[in-house]
């Protein structure tokens, strides 16, 4: 068990807006040095909703830094606040990692080309969904452009699929209250927004999940997996026993070497043949 999300947060990054409403910002954090250092942009959980934020996520972000990793903490519009769910939650996100990456690149400390995205729970969704999102349909709402620059997407415990997790009625039915019906009344939000619909992403997917977690089952990370191996996508799911799902997140954990080593792994010019599944 992990107290994450009571512990004293680190000292904040460099805090920085790309959008107009004071929700649209991130927190950068950069390695001492000249660089050029890998870019991660971190997309924190807690089911899409305005009351939790990107503060417990920051001690994750704090330590990859130390590994000479560029972090982006991005904080974005959520249920409850003004503009949050359906769309606005995911132009956030895109329109984030779009701001950043035109504002970056001319930095001579960050690698654009070495730029990869993390998300635990339901931002494990945001982040699968930023690395699909390329292949929506022009007509979309939620069509940003079908530039594909992301090397790889990890997700921590992550909503994979949005179909399922409505039918469980996951996060006291966070689903619903994101798309803003059900799959039956919008199927086409859930086309458009759940990453295993979205498949293949022609990425490198990392997707890591505690066989004990009690909020997000392992069935949304193995299902995807399978699908996506199936559609020739470079998968690779990393189940770990005794553990749920905070531990992800928490460097202090046993769970963390195997997060950070699939990380640095997923900044790497290699590919994944085979699924690699943690006794």
């Amino acid at each position: 068990m992990s107290d994450i999300l009571t512990r004293a947060s680190p000292p904040p990054g460099k805090r920085v807006q790309y959008g107009a409403d004071p929700i649209q910002f991130a927190e950068l954090r950069f390695p001492p040095g000249k660089g050029p250092f890998p870019l991660l942009f971190v997309i924190h959980g807690g089911w899409w909703l305005s009351a939790n934020d990107l503060h417990h996520i920051g001690h994750l972000c704090t330590k990859f830094t130390s590994y000479g990793i560029i972090t982006c903490n991005l904080e974005y519009r959520r249920i409850g606040d003004l503009g949050g769910g359906w769309p606005g939650t995911f132009l956030d996100v895109a329109n984030a990692v779009e701001y950043f990456k035109k504002g970056l690149a001319s930095d001579p400390r960050v690698n654009i080309k070495r730029a990869a995205i993390l998300g635990h729970s339901a931002g494990g969704h945001l982040a699968l969904w930023l690395g699909a999102k390329h292949r929506l349909p022009r007509s979309s709402i939620l069509y940003t452009g079908r530039d594909r620059w992301l090397i790889a997407t990890i997700s921590l415990a992550g909503i994979t699929d949005l179909r399922s997790a409505w039918e469980l009625g996951l996060g006291d039915n966070g689903v619903e209250k994101l798309i803003g019906g059900s799959p039956n009344q919008l199927p086409e939000r859930y086309a458009e927004a759940s990453p295993m619909e979205l498949l293949p992403f022609g990425l490198k997917e990392f997707l890591i999940h505690g066989r004990n977690d009690d909020r997000v089952p392992i069935s949304q990370s193995e299902r995807f997996a399978k699908t996506a191996r199936a559609a020739g996508d470079k998968t690779t799911l990393i189940a770990l026993d005794d553990i749920g799902h905070f531990e992800l997140i928490d460097p202090e954990s046993r769970a963390w070497d195997i997060v950070a080593h699939s990380t640095l792994t997923a900044f790497g010019d290699g590919s994944v043949d085979e699924p690699i599944v943690e006794p």
